[in-house]
């Protein structure tokens, strides 16, 4: 498999994250795939933010469960862009997606969207939550599932991936060992690194061996080809 550029919220180092502006600027570039995150707003709207709060990301305060999609689309999500929904960034951009599950209730409605449009074969799922995973792959047969992790990174992340049926572990590079690498390779999981956003990061993950890379910046894909 070739190695995997995927751009972080888009391309969050140089447009609004998670805006369609953002999504559309990583595609023209060239990463291969897209990530963006998911929470369900007040009246059960698949929204398209990081934070569960919309206060560091717009002009606005309170947490997204207590807004209404018509109260969120008042909000300037950076640049006069407007926080979007998961099925507006699936009109916007052609290039396979990446959806984070940052809200476990976010499964069922994000199911409810990939069985009606048929997107098991375009829309990876990944979450920091087990059970997210577990959740979204009885309910999207065929679906393709990561496994996120931040600290501390152990060989029990890929132990956990294997119980929750994900194919592929998201692991943040700066924690990343080898050992746990390896011991991912012996269960058969794609191993993706994030957030790498400079040459030493990129080294590292061609040293490792990995099979991709999140990033916040577009140029990770044209240096990525010829790193070693």
């Amino acid at each position: 498999m070739n190695f995997l550029t995927i751009g972080h919220r888009g391309v969050m180092g140089v447009e609004p994250e998670n805006t369609l502006r953002s999504f559309v600027a990583a595609q023209e570039s060239g990463l291969d795939v897209i990530e963006l995150d998911l929470h369900l707003s007040k009246d059960g709207v698949l929204v398209v933010m990081h934070d569960p709060d919309v206060d560091r990301t717009t002009d606005g305060t309170g947490a997204i469960a207590d807004k209404t999609l018509a109260e969120l689309r008042t909000l300037d999500a950076g640049g006069g862009e407007r926080i979007p929904v998961f099925e507006e960034v699936l009109d916007a951009v052609r290039a396979p997606l990446q959806a984070e599950i940052k809200d476990v209730q976010a499964a069922r409605a994000l199911a409810e969207v990939m069985n009606a449009r048929d997107l098991a074969g375009r829309v990876e799922v990944s979450s920091f939550h087990d059970e997210a995973i577990a959740e979204i792959a009885r309910l999207v047969p065929g679906v393709r599932t990561a496994l996120v992790a931040s600290l501390p990174i152990g060989t029990d992340v890929v132990d956990r991936a294997v119980a929750a049926g994900a194919s592929t572990v998201c692991l943040n590079i700066r924690r990343l060992t080898l050992e746990t690498v390896e011991h991912a390779r012996k269960a058969d999981l794609r191993v993706i690194g994030w957030v790498v956003n400079t040459q030493d990061h990129l080294r590292l993950v061609r040293a490792l061996g990995l099979d991709g890379a999140t990033t916040d910046y577009p140029e990770i894909k044209r240096t990525g080809r010829f790193t070693a």
